[in-house]
């Protein structure tokens, strides 16, 4: 405990809440799998900066790969030290064939069950989040979060769980309106406003969807797929030199990703086009 104090993951304190005794326990088990603590407060203040989150070890779920931690989040993996989306692997699917869907079900059924024991809303937020890792058991995890929701209606982040969950079944018009509360819980809430400008540009609203993703940018300069999206917003717009400027933002935050590529490709292809546009002009004159 204390030279995970000493880095800064945990804070010293007489008593825990559920969800500081959730947090050490992830700590414990990246621990156990020789990750050091360094490489956890890096991860953590990396994965901050990727995908807006107040606190990744509570909103996503966490598993050591070698010495490196990985986050699970929004139906991705990502290892962000490297600023990369991996293959994602159930962990409990060591090779697919061998689990048996009589299991599977079985081990939902399991989960189910302990869940409907909890009492408190952290407690449920938490089972919450544990259930989104298996598509089965989404259903149950809508069930859970709407649950928090009803004992503590601000809870940013059982909003915007219930959002994703919706957002991912395309009932869009749900998941913006969970995204618009967790707006209202707590408005200085960067994901909130990404995933609200996702939903907005799904729906063709895409000067309400730039409005959003730059709040998103305001509040997290880092924030990496906000660029991303942002740029795309500006494109749909027939807007390149504001497209511009974010795909320039986004390759200086992801160097070497798969998405990093596809933003150099767009810049090229602005800057080719806006060259020729003024080689036209001087021509005419």
């Amino acid at each position: 405990m204390q030279g995970w104090e000493k880095a800064g993951l945990v804070q010293a304190s007489e008593s825990y809440s559920f969800f500081d005794l959730l947090q050490i326990k992830k700590l414990r088990d990246l621990t156990a799998k020789r990750v050091r603590s360094a490489v956890i407060r890096k991860s953590l203040e990396e994965m901050r900066l990727a995908a807006g989150m107040t606190n990744p070890l509570l909103e996503a779920g966490v598993i050591a790969t070698g010495k490196r931690v990985v986050f699970r989040h929004q139906g991705k993996a990502m290892e962000p030290l490297a600023g990369q989306f991996i293959m994602d692997f159930d962990p409990h699917e060591t090779v697919a064939v061998t689990v048996k869907a009589d299991a599977r079900a079985r081990r939902a059924a399991e989960n189910v069950q302990a869940i409907r024991a909890a009492e408190s809303a952290a407690e449920l937020f938490a089972r919450g989040v544990a259930l989104e890792e298996d598509p089965v058991t989404h259903p149950e995890a809508i069930r859970l979060y709407l649950r928090v929701i009803e004992m503590e209606p601000m809870h940013a982040a059982a909003h915007i769980n219930l959002g994703t969950l919706y957002y991912n079944q395309h009932d869009f018009q749900s998941a913006e309106k969970f995204y618009r509360a967790a707006i209202a819980a707590d408005p200085r809430y960067a994901l909130a406003y990404f995933d609200l400008g996702n939903v907005l540009d799904e729906t063709g609203r895409l000067e309400d969807a730039v409005k959003a993703y730059r709040t998103a940018i305001a509040i997290a300069p880092t924030y990496a797929d906000a660029h991303y999206n942002l740029a795309l917003a500006y494109e749909k717009l027939k807007q390149p030199r504001k497209a511009l400027n974010h795909w320039q933002a986004y390759t200086k935050l992801d160097t070497s990703g798969p998405w990093s590529v596809h933003a150099r490709a767009q810049i090229t292809k602005i800057l080719r086009a806006d060259t020729l546009a003024i080689v036209s002009r001087r021509k005419r004159k």
